[in-house]
């Protein structure tokens, strides 16, 4: 998109595939004596209202006839010319929109005034420059046709719009033809082929070019003459249909051809045929009328024997109508049957698969007794050697019982320590699973009704919701939920507050905790109307302060959802509740 200023200052937009190309007339700081004919392209269809195509340049600064030579500080470092949509860099200078747009897309971006390097994101929109411009006298674009009119450059669209000088197309439409809109009520008098014109005959109005088409095949009042050469040289078309019926030399054929007379001829000779052949026209009724009787008499005939065939065909379709709805009572019988087989195939696979799962598992239990047969066999042995042990020597046998107890025991407690070793890697690996590095929480929280009894109970107050993170360096917090309530919303409402935990980047992270966070109850039904609330962290609350404990006190909403809203509402799905706790880090700088 270009930008632009309209007669009252705001600013226009207007897409640059319909801008027009850019002049190749250089600005001169001093008018020249002699302009070209018309330096600027003429004005197709307008792309935003009041402003026509071409009034910002495809490329390069402003090339309009300025009253007074524009100051230095109004021409771009780059083309020259008056500033375009003006861009600053940071070494002060200044260049049209476009004229930046190719110094930075070169593989070595340095200003052109002084070659000192250029970034992108230091680059800015001079929008006072771009007012005093846009203020600046110029004369109409139309000039060279004849306009002496002078205005602000932003006021040239709204001049171009009503300008006599200026070219426009052929308001019709289809004329090719430009002209200047002074010259239009000529040009569609007289000029345009496209004008709108009569016909001299039927006074149909059309398009001049459509004129003689028009004349020389459809029009039903032009004068034409009887193809059959007849004494009528000239009539309006729309009656030479009915003429060619009644034209006297006209070829016609004998109305009796279809009883078999062969005449053929000119229309005034078929009245004198007709009075010299009637005899014979009757004859060659007659003989017609007689065959024609034949054909009914045999008709009735073959009529009569089908007739004589209907009964029996009438009993014949009642036998398969009957058979057809025996037929129809079977297909549904069959399917009834077919449906209970279904069923009962259907009952029959579900206790094949539950005999499937008691045989595996009278497999596992097989497996396991054979084990355990396989221990009794050597707790057997080991007593059986441990009883003629003691019979050799009493003293040997305890020693070797004492020693064994030992190990027995001391593999227990190391079998306790894998065991809790264990439990705390998996508790690990399910906090890592779950985590979240984008300052975001779903927290999922089950059996909400056994977890509600609890905190009525007062065996569990609170929960606290697996840690999530800003980023993988960032800060580390949780949410804590009272299922019935805390403080004031203790017994009546559902509490829900934010915590700051300590984390292991802490030292590189800004203090006090400033970001904004979102507390959310999400809603499960097809609504999707979530309740929530945000907080901006108060800097001098000591639970925005870098931890030195675990965690900081918790902060947020004591009142946070009532609980009639929650147990009513969609809220709760399959003895479950989503909570979302969202933190701000668009602003968040990298540690």
């Amino acid at each position: 998109m270009s930008a632009g200023r309209s007669a009252d200052g705001r600013e226009v937009q207007i897409p640059l595939q319909q801008v027009a190309p850019s002049l190749t007339t250089p600005l001169s700081v001093v008018p020249p004596p002699h302009r070209p004919a018309n330096p600027w392209p003429p004005g197709d269809p307008t792309p935003s209202p009041g402003v026509p195509a071409g009034f910002l340049p495809l490329h390069g600064g402003f090339r309009d006839h300025f009253v007074e030579t524009p100051e230095s500080k109004y021409c771009c470092e780059a083309c020259r010319l008056v500033l375009c949509q003006p861009r600053q860099t940071e070494c002060g200078h200044r260049f049209c929109q476009s004229c930046i747009n190719d110094i930075l897309s070169r593989p070595s971006v340095v200003c052109p005034a002084d070659m000192e390097p250029l970034f992108k994101d230091k680059i800015f929109k001079d929008v006072c420059c771009h007012r005093e411009i846009m203020a600046l006298k110029v004369y109409c674009r139309s000039e060279a046709n004849g306009c002496q009119e002078t205005m602000s450059l932003q006021q040239i669209p709204e001049h171009l719009n009503v300008c006599a000088f200026y070219e426009v197309p052929c308001p019709l439409g289809k004329c090719k033809e430009r002209m200047m809109r002074k010259d239009i009520p000529d040009h569609l008098s007289w000029k345009c082929k496209h004008r709108e014109s009569s016909c001299d005959f039927c006074k149909t109005k059309m398009p001049l070019t459509d004129l003689q088409k028009h004349k020389e095949t459809v029009c039903p009042a032009f004068p034409v003459s009887c193809p059959n050469l007849c004494s009528f040289s000239s009539l309006p078309r729309s009656e030479l249909s009915n003429h060619q019926h009644d034209c006297p030399k006209a070829q016609v054929c004998c109305q009796f051809h279809r009883y078999g007379c062969t005449f053929k001829g000119l229309n005034q000779d078929l009245r004198t045929h007709e009075s010299a052949s009637a005899a014979e026209h009757l004859r060659m009724m007659a003989n017609r009328n007689s065959t024609l009787e034949n054909k009914v008499d045999d008709l009735k005939g073959e009529l009569l024997e089908r007739y004589k065939v209907l009964p029996a065909l009438s009993s014949r379709l009642s036998d398969l109508e009957k058979q057809n709805d025996e037929l129809r009572e079977k297909n549904r019988q069959m399917e009834q049957k077919l449906a209970t087989m279904q069923k009962v195939m259907s009952s029959h696979s579900e206790k094949l698969l539950e005999t499937e799962l008691e045989l595996r598992s009278l497999r596992l239990l097989r497996d396991d007794v054979e084990n355990l047969r396989g221990t009794l066999d050597a707790v057997r042995t080991r007593l059986t050697s441990l009883e003629q042990g003691g019979r050799s020597g009493t003293g040997a046998s305890t020693h070797t019982l004492a020693s064994l107890e030992t190990q027995l025991n001391r593999h227990d407690d190391m079998l306790s320590v894998h065991e809790i070793r264990l439990a705390d890697m998996d508790l690990r690996f399910q906090v890592l699973e779950t985590a979240s590095y984008n300052g975001t929480l779903i927290w999922k929280i089950r059996d909400y009704k056994r977890r509600k009894q609890e905190a009525v109970a007062a065996k569990t107050l609170s929960l606290y919701s697996q840690p999530f993170y800003t980023g993988y360096f960032g800060y580390k917090m949780c949410a804590r939920v009272y299922l019935n309530g805390d403080g004031m919303g203790k017994g009546t409402h559902l509490s829900l507050f934010f915590v700051v935990m300590r984390g292991e980047y802490d030292a590189l992270l800004p203090w006090p905790f400033k970001q904004k966070v979102t507390l959310m109850l999400m809603d499960q039904g097809p609504t999707r109307k979530h309740l929530g609330d945000a907080f901006k962290p108060d800097p001098n609350s000591s639970s925005f302060r870098r931890p030195v404990a675990e965690m900081n006190i918790a902060s947020g909403c004591p009142l946070f959802v009532s609980q009639s809203v929650l147990e009513t509402g969609s809220y709760i799905r399959d003895d479950t509740i989503f909570i979302k706790v969202t933190v701000d880090t668009s602003d968040l700088p990298d540690p």
